[in-house]
C-alpha cells in the first residue's frame, strides 16, 4: 500500500522515505513503531528506547527532535476490547478467557463472547476486536462460528473502518486447508475496510509459542507499548491448566495413568477390532464431566522406527533433541516417543527440502505442482519421504529439527466421574489399512489395541468440553444420536444420570455393521433400558439388510415421535464422523422438522440454528 502525499499529513520527500520503510517493516517491527508514535502522542516527548531493542541507535536520535503538534493532537485508543471465539473443542475459548483475564488486569475493559452469542450487527460500535478460531474438518468454521462467518460474508455486513483486529487461528498443518476460517475471517474484515493491529497467527497442534507470541502483540499494541511476552507466555500456561483446576496435570505435562483393562469390544468373526481401556487416576487430581476428552499422547509403532533409522544408517543410540526445552535422549527415543512420523505435510517437506542432498524435492514443492504434491503426502509417512529422496547425508540431531511434535489423540470419555471415581475409560478402534504397497497403522489406535496392556501406563490429560455438555436441568429429555465409536460419549452421559437420578427421558440411535460382532457396549444399554436410565434405543445395522440403513434413515422413521420430544424442550446431541455421518444427521433432522413442523426449508434451518444457539443441539464430530 503506498502513502499518497494528497491523503497525508506529510510532505513529498516524507511520504518518500516512509514508502521505502513501511513495506521492509515485519510485524515485530511495525508494533514497536506504533507504540513508540503512541508514547509520542501521549507524552509529548520521546522516551529513550530500550537498549535491548534492535533499533535503539535509531530510536535515540529520533527523541531529539520534538513531537508534531499533529501527533500530540491525536485521541487515546480505546480501553474497550472485544474477545470472540469459534471452538469446537474448548481451546479457543479457554485461550479467549485466559486472555480477557491478562487484559482486564491491565486495565481494558474486555467483552468475552462466544460466535454465536454475539449480534454481529454490533460490529460497528467496536473499535478493538479480537477474534480466536479454529477450522474443523475441511477449512469448516466450528459449530458456533457458522453464523458469524455466513453473516460477514452476506449483503448484510457492514463497511468497518472505525474497526482495529487481530485474529488467531488454530489448524493441524495436516489438513489441506489449515487455519481456513481464521484466514477467512481476517480476509473477509480487512475488505470491509477493518484495520489490523497485529498480524495473523496461524498455530499448528503444538501452538503454545505462536499463541504466546501474538498474545504479546495483540497487548503490545493494545497498550502502545513494548515486550509483554512474558505476560502473553502466562497467560497461555494459565489456559492450558484450566482443563482441571485442581491439578497439577495437563496438556503440557501429562499423567502417566496406569491401564486397568483392555478389551475388544467387538465380537469373534468382525472385521474390526474396537477396543475399551480403562484407566486409573489415583492420585493425579484429575477430575472430568460428561461430554469432555481424554488426551493420549501415544508411541509411535516401534517397527516403523527402526525402518527409518536403518533407512538413515543410523543406529538409534545417537543423541538428539526431544523437545524445544532443549531436553536430549536417544534418536530411538525421540522417534518413539516425541516426534510425528507418519504424517507429511507440506512444511515438513519445505523444511526437508532444505536438508535434501537433491533437488528433486525442492521441484516438487513448485506451485506449478500443487495438485502432485498433494497427491504425493496422501497415505505417505516419513520412510517414504527418506526412501522416495535418497540419499541424506545430515546427521540424527538436524534431521530431527524438522520433525513436527508428536500430537496427542483425543477420545470422547466414556465414563461418567461419578459411577467410576478416579478411572477414566475410552473407547477406540483399531485403523490399519494398505497404501502405497505398504501397511500403514493409525498411531494411538494400534498403540492401544496392540502394545498397551494392563499395567502399562499412558501419558493422559483432561481436555474439557464447554461445547458438548448434558442440559443442567437433569429432568431434561435427551436425544443421542452416536453410531460406531461415536457412541462412547454417551455412556458417560446415561451413567452420570443414573448417579444423578435424573427423572429425564432418554433416546439412543446407535449403528454399526453387525448386530452380532459390532453392537459396541450392547450388555451396557440392555441394561440401562431394563433399568429405565435409557428411555428408547433405536439402531441400524447396515450389513444386516440388503439395503443398508444408517442411523439418519432410523431418525426418518421416527420423525413424528423425535419433534414431539423437540417440541417438548429435548437436547440433540451428535458424536462421531463429521464427512459423512454428522451432515447426514443434520440432513435428516432439517427434514424432520420440515417435514413435521410444516415448515419452509428457511424456516426449518432457522428453528434447527435456534437450538444451537440454546445450546440444544450439540456435536462432538471429528
Amino acid at each position: 500500500m503506498q502513502l499518497q502525499v494528497t491523503n497525508s499529513p506529510f510532505n513529498e520527500r516524507q511520504a518518500e522515505l516512509l514508502n521505502e520503510l513501511l513495506p521492509t517493516l515485519t510485524p515485530a517491527q511495525q508494533v514497536w513503531l506504533n507504540g513508540y508514535l503512541a508514547a509520542l502522542a501521549l507524552q509529548g516527548n520521546a522516551a529513550p528506547a530500550s537498549a535491548s531493542s534492535p533499533s535503539a541507535g535509531e530510536a535515540t536520535a529520533a527523541t531529539a527532535a520534538p513531537a508534531p503538534q499533529a501527533a500530540a493532537a491525536q485521541p487515546q485508543t480505546s480501553r474497550e476490547v472485544t474477545v470472540l471465539f469459534g471452538s469446537q473443542t474448548g481451546n479457543c475459548q479457554r485461550l479467549a478467557g485466559s486472555l480477557s483475564r491478562k487484559l482486564e488486569e491491565q486495565g481494558f475493559k474486555v467483552t468475552v463472547s462466544a460466535m454465536n452469542s454475539f449480534k454481529p450487527a454490533g460490529l460497528k460500535k467496536i473499535e478493538n476486536l479480537l477474534l480466536l478460531v479454529s477450522t474443523h474438518g475441511e477449512g469448516e468454521p466450528p459449530d458456533n462460528a457458522r453464523a458469524f462467518h455466513e453473516f460477514l460474508y452476506s449483503k448484510r455486513a457492514p463497511q468497518l473502518p472505525g474497526l482495529r483486529y487481530s485474529v488467531l487461528a488454530l489448524g493441524d498443518t495436516s489438513y489441506e486447508f489449515f487455519c481456513q476460517t481464521g484466514k477467512d475471517f481476517d480476509q473477509r474484515l480487512a475488505e470491509l475496510g477493518a484495520q489490523r493491529i497485529a498480524q495473523r497467527a496461524d498455530c499448528d497442534l503444538d501452538y503454545d509459542e505462536p499463541v504466546a507470541d501474538w498474545f504479546g502483540q495483540v497487548i503490545s499494541a493494545l497498550n502502545g507499548v513494548q515486550n509483554t511476552a512474558g505476560i502473553a507466555e502466562a497467560a497461555v500456561q494459565a489456559a492450558e491448566a484450566a482443563g482441571s483446576p485442581e491439578s497439577v496435570y495437563s496438556r503440557n505435562h501429562p499423567f502417566h495413568a496406569e491401564i486397568l483393562e483392555n478389551l475388544n469390544l467387538n465380537g469373534r468373526g468382525s472385521d474390526r477390532e474396537t477396543r475399551h481401556l480403562e484407566l486409573s487416576l489415583a492420585g493425579s487430581d484429575l477430575t472430568f464431566e460428561p461430554g469432555d476428552s481424554l488426551g493420549v499422547y501415544p508411541e509411535n509403532h516401534p517397527q516403523l522406527v527402526e525402518d527409518i533409522i536403518a533407512a538413515m544408517g543410523w543406529s538409534g543410540e545417537e543423541r538428539v533433541a526431544l523437545n524445544k526445552q532443549g531436553d536430549e535422549g536417544t534418536l530411538r527415543e525421540a522417534l518413539l516417543r516425541h516426534y510425528e512420523i507418519t504424517v507429511l505435510t507440506r512444511p515438513l517437506l519445505e523444511q526437508a527440502a532444505k536438508l535434501a542432498s537433491t533437488p528433486a524435492l525442492q521441484e516438487l514443492l513448485a506451485e506449478e505442482r500443487k495438485q502432485e504434491l498433494k497427491d504425493y503426502i496422501q497415505g505417505r509417512d516419513l520412510l517414504d519421504l527418506i526412501q522416495d529422496y535418497a540419499p541424506w547425508t545430515i546427521p540424527p540431531a538436524s534431521f530431527v529439527t524438522v520433525l513436527r511434535k508428536l500430537p496427542a489423540r483425543l477420545y470422547s470419555i466414556a465414563s461418567s466421574f461419578r459411577a467410576n471415581p478416579d478411572e477414566v475409560h475410552f473407547t477406540v478402534r483399531a485403523v490399519r489399512y494398505e497404501s502405497h504397497g505398504r501397511e500403514r497403522y493409525g498411531v494411538c489406535s494400534v498403540h492401544c489395541a496392540e502394545r498397551a496392556q494392563p499395567g502399562y501406563t499412558l501419558p493422559v490429560y483432561i481436555q474439557s468440553n464447554p461445547n458438548f455438555k448434558l442440559p443442567a436441568n437433569p429432568d431434561a429429555p435427551i436425544i443421542m444420536i452416536g453410531p460406531g465409536t461415536g457412541v462412547a460419549p454417551f455412556r458417560s452421559f446415561l451413567e452420570e444420570r443414573e448417579e444423578l437420578g435424573a427423572q429425564g427421558r432418554s433416546w439412543l440411535f446407535y449403528g454399526d455393521r453387525h448386530f452380532v460382532t459390532d453392537f459396541l457396549y450392547q450388555t451396557d444399554w440392555q441394561r440401562m433400558l431394563k433399568d429405565g436410565v435409557l428411555s428408547r434405543l433405536d439402531v441400524a445395522f447396515s450389513r444386516d439388510t440388503e439395503e443398508k440403513v444408517y442411523v439418519q434413515h432410523r431418525i426418518l422413521e421416527q420423525s413424528k415421535e423425535l419433534y414431539s420430544w423437540l417440541q417438548e424442550g429435548a437436547h440433540v446431541y451428535v458424536c462421531g464422523d463429521e464427512k459423512h455421518m454428522a451432515h447426514d444427521v443434520h440432513s435428516a433432522l432439517l427434514t424432520v422438522i420440515q417435514q413435521e413442523g410444516g415448515l419452509s426449508p428457511e424456516a426449518a434451518a432457522a428453528y434447527l440454528d435456534n437450538l444451537q444457539q440454546e445450546q440444544r443441539y450439540q456435536r462432538d464430530v471429528y
